[in-house]
């Protein structure tokens, strides 16, 4: 089942159960996906297209989060938490940062990246082989930290 037909089939469980934030979540998403078909880009809706879209969601709640929490509003960011938690559902399992250290050290060690100059090669490959299964900020901290351990990040 593509994400498409998931997200019709959720929404018409959500609208029976009467989850008004789940509802409202899985709306957005469906917004998202339409507004992407009828762009006119000529572009076919595949996984790797949808997961930009889910990860682009994503961003966004977390980045709202980060402000709602810096203007004091606990209220929203909980809503925001909420609706990211609803959104991740759809996303692959997001890895732990072990796991994404794991995989920094590995790939480095493939291509022989050992200085913090050796970030411009890293990054994008780290970046692609976990693509949709991390938060980007989280990979670079690690490459950062594998790059130059001698700081403390």
């Amino acid at each position: 089942m593509n994400l498409k037909d998931k997200i019709n089939e959720d929404l018409k469980a959500a609208m029976k159960s009467g989850e008004k934030l789940r509802l409202e979540t899985i709306r957005s998403i469906r917004a998202l996906i339409l507004e992407f078909e009828k762009s006119g880009t000529g572009k076919e809706l595949n996984s790797e297209e949808e997961l930009k879209l889910l990860s682009s969601a994503a961003k966004k709640r977390k980045d709202a989060i980060e402000q709602y929490r810096l203007a004091k509003r606990e209220d929203l960011a909980s809503k925001e938490e909420n609706e990211l938690k609803i959104i991740q559902e759809y996303l692959p399992k997001q890895l732990s940062e072990e796991e994404i250290k794991a995989e920094v050290e590995k790939i480095a060690e493939s291509i022989g990246a050992k200085t913090k100059e050796d970030f411009p090669k890293l990054m994008p490959l780290v970046m692609k082989e976990l693509k949709g299964k991390v938060d980007g900020k989280i990979v670079k901290a690690a490459v950062e930290s594998y790059l130059n351990p001698s700081s403390s990040n």
